[in-house]
């Protein structure tokens, strides 16, 4: 797959060589597939990571996400005697002695889980979540593989400068590790469950906390219907765009208020729990059950359940007040705020040009802003080939410092891309996030009114500065030890790196071009061997200089 990326998509997307290049879609599919069937074989991390993919539609076509959807819980299952023995070793009793009834069948299998049916000793119906059984060495392993791949990267001081991958890598092995302990996941339900316990649009399962240990979680049975299940929803009477928009509302609420987040939110994890009206409460229905035939009707109320709390994320109290300041930039499109973010929350490298940082972020807001999220994956390879044309110098000298605590909720916030435009193709995320800006800006100005006194302390001070540097500047000009320091600016930038190119280009095609005459008069005077390496030769510092250029 990887020799086929480097082939088919680097070295063929090369001017002459890409009239060449087969269809993609076709040939991407074929990978698709190929991968799904690798994953679920071999599962583990594999799985995680396909279903991360299979989540954007923002970004991906239909064909792509098709192939890999069937990794969000239809992972094969293990047996159900190994899964008995897990919970027996778990409880250190026999399993009729802990759940009357269990279901032989999973109703749901994961990446390194699968729930089953079952019933406690008064008859209550529940849903048993069980770990794979030796899904810790899978993991393990998976995990030194990652590792030995780190160490590898690590050898490029390109990369070992920019990121540190040691770091990186502790911080995701222990969050992985922390998947495997059910008495974790049931911490975080607690903690999210604490968080939206107020919010009415919110559910979260209910735990039967006796009947849970450290590879076993037992809670209530909540698979009412899939988020992602349009024609479900439709039939129940549930607008699915007022899904997305809530759940774009609860994920916002997540990361700039209760600074805690559910970082697997893809559709296997999330479940939408149909409510009653009125008139169906007046006439005695107060709830529905997983399974109930849909009760047709307009706008029926809803809740989002959320389930699978193994993978978890706290914000950081140094990036609180960067995100805000982040969301303020993005929903007025300021491009210096939100550069100014990325200051606050120390992921610039030293020494980077901020100048010309804010006019990347400038053009990207006037060229994607207002494109809907369904429209995104129209516009994603041609708008990557102008960024890295335009901005080659500020992508290859890898501006931001990777931070590990941001890792999962970079993971979450492109699920969640996914999720609302499969819900919502004319998802709209920069108006829904000006109501954030604003509501944070008002905020900031309250704030700011507060620090008002020690502001005016601060300016008289700077006041009472200026004729000492003043004095100080004048001086320097007298003696002629004054320095001024310019920046170019970006349309000077980009005239000089075309002339740079351009020279390039033209020593590039001379070289090629002699070794090519080279070869070929080497090839006539008989020396064939000779003559042909250097005809390979020209082709080869041909397509290299394509590459560069």
């Amino acid at each position: 797959m990887l020799a086929g990326m480097i082939v088919f998509d680097v070295l063929f997307s090369l001017p002459l060589l890409r009239w060449f290049r087969p269809p993609a879609l076709p040939r991407w599919r074929k990978v698709s597939q190929h991968y799904r069937e690798m994953a679920v074989e071999m599962g583990g991390v594999l799985i995680k990571l396909g279903q991360f993919v299979s989540t954007r539609v923002d970004l991906l076509p239909p064909e792509i996400i098709h192939e890999l959807a069937g990794l969000q819980d239809r992972v094969a299952p293990a047996r159900l005697e190994t899964v008995v023995l897990q919970i027996e070793k778990d409880f250190t009793r026999p399993l009729a002695d802990i759940f009357p009834v269990f279901g032989p069948d999973p109703i749901g299998s994961a990446s390194l889980a699968q729930a089953h049916e079952a019933e406690l000793d008064d008859g209550t119906a529940v849903v048993v979540k069980v770990l794979r059984p030796g899904i810790d060495i899978l993991v393990a392993t998976d995990l030194k593989v990652m590792e030995q791949v780190c160490r590898w990267l690590n050898r490029f001081s390109h990369i070992r400068g920019r990121m540190n991958l040691d770091q990186l890598m502790a911080e995701f092995t222990a969050t992985t590790r922390r998947e495997l302990d059910m008495m974790e996941e049931l911490a975080n339900l607690k903690r999210f469950d604490d968080d939206f316990r107020k919010d009415p649009h919110v559910y979260v399962p209910r735990v039967h906390e006796n009947h849970c240990a450290p590879a076993t979680l037992t809670m209530e049975n909540v698979a009412y219907v899939k988020i992602n299940d349009v024609e479900a929803l439709g039939r129940w009477g549930i607008d699915h765009r007022q899904v997305a928009d809530r759940l774009y509302d609860v994920y916002m609420k997540q990361i700039f208020i209760t600074n805690f987040i559910h970082v697997d939110p893809h559709p296997g994890n999330l479940f939408i729990r149909p409510l009653p009206l009125e008139r169906e409460t007046a006439a005695g229905i107060h709830a529905f059950s997983p399974g109930d035939r849909p009760v047709a009707c307009e706008q029926r109320p809803f809740q989002i359940v959320f389930i699978d709390f193994g993978m978890t994320a706290v914000i950081p109290k140094r990036f609180k007040a960067a995100l805000r300041t982040m969301a303020i930039g993005v929903g007025t499109r300021d491009a210096r705020k939100v550069v100014q973010a990325y200051v606050a929350a120390g992921v610039l490298q030293p020494g980077v040009d901020t100048v010309r940082l804010e006019a990347a972020h400038e053009d990207w807001f006037n060229r994607l802003w207002g494109i809907r999220m369904g429209k995104m994956h129209e516009v994603a390879y041609e708008e990557a080939r102008y960024f890295i044309k335009e901005y080659r110098d500020l992508i290859t000298e890898i501006p931001f410092q990777l931070q590990e605590e941001m890792l999962f909720v970079g993971r979450a916030v492109g699920i969640l891309a996914g999720m609302a435009t499969q819900l919502d193709p004319e998802f709209d995320p920069w108006g829904k996030t000006i109501p954030y800006a604003r509501q944070f800006a008002r905020e900031e100005l309250k704030l700011n009114w507060k620090d008002l006194p020690e502001e005016v302390l601060l300016l008289g001070r700077h006041l009472l500065k200026i004729p000492a540097a003043l004095d100080h500047v004048l001086d320097k000009a007298r003696h002629g030890t004054l320095a001024i320091q310019v920046s170019l600016s970006p349309e000077t930038r980009r005239a000089i790196k075309r002339i740079d190119l351009s020279v390039k280009r033209f020593a590039w095609m001379v070289l090629s071009a002699g070794l090519l005459v080279s070869g070929v008069n080497l090839y006539i005077a008989g020396h064939l061997h000779l003559g042909v390496a250097f005809m390979g030769l020209s082709i080869l510092v041909f397509l290299w200089g394509l590459r560069k250029a």
